[in-house]
């Protein structure tokens, strides 16, 4: 057993007892944050959930337009239109901070502030079809990056509940049982040397005493 390798002594029981309190505190404390951490992690894979389908549903609809725009144009017109995007988008990344973990923001800024800088081609030799597939994907495009900001803080967030998991289940079932058994261990070994020195007290005086009555005996019979 490990609670026999320690050295049972009074300053290491100290030190034990010490040791199962901060332990305790912190199994609770990382339960709690675990508790946390599954609570939001079920709203983000909702709101994932949500946002995957959304996405999907616009850019079927997307597909469906631009399958529609090729019907009505050549696809030497098509692949001109769409070679040389009128607008630029720089994406900016920041952080926020859930419970330890660092999850990320992404926002887009544009160019240009005008909404129809997303055509890149002109009006009069395309179809109303290619319009709309545009606008659809440019619709659709916000809810792909909130989409990607919510897939990636699930994996972020799953990845720290199964670290969080296996330090609660350390301190649980290893750290603080093992602990106890060494605390036990050390104050029964201190009750038996206790125990010990009382009976070996109680020969000395008995020794002690029956060696005063000898003496007081010899005296009396001189």
């Amino acid at each position: 057993m490990a609670a026999t390798q320690v050295n049972p002594t009074r300053m290491e029981l100290t030190r034990l007892k010490k040791k199962l309190v901060t332990a305790t505190r912190g199994h609770k404390l990382l339960k709690d944050k675990r508790d946390e951490l599954m609570r939001q992690f079920l709203d983000m894979v909702r709101e994932n959930k949500a946002l995957r389908e959304k996405v999907e549903l616009g850019i079927k609809n997307s597909n469906k337009n631009f399958v529609l725009a090729r019907a009505g144009i050549s696809n030497e017109v098509l692949g001109a239109s769409v070679m040389a995007p009128g607008q630029e988008i720089s994406l900016d990344i920041s952080k926020r901070n859930i419970m330890s973990v660092d999850i990320p923001q992404y926002s887009v800024k544009t160019r240009t502030s005008d909404p129809n800088d997303i055509y890149s081609y002109g009006l009069a030799f395309t179809s109303a079809d290619l319009d709309d597939a545009v606008m659809s994907l440019s619709n659709v495009f916000e809810d792909m990056l909130k989409l990607a900001e919510c897939e990636k803080s699930c994996r972020l967030m799953a990845s720290e509940i199964e670290k969080t998991r296996r330090r609660v289940n350390a301190l649980e079932h290893v750290m603080i049982p093992d602990t106890k058994e060494k605390i036990k261990y050390i104050t029964m070994k201190l009750d038996e040397n206790e125990r010990s020195t009382q009976v070996r007290l109680m020969k000395v005086k008995d020794m002690m005493l029956k060696e005063s009555i000898e003496k007081s005996r010899a005296q009396d019979m001189q």
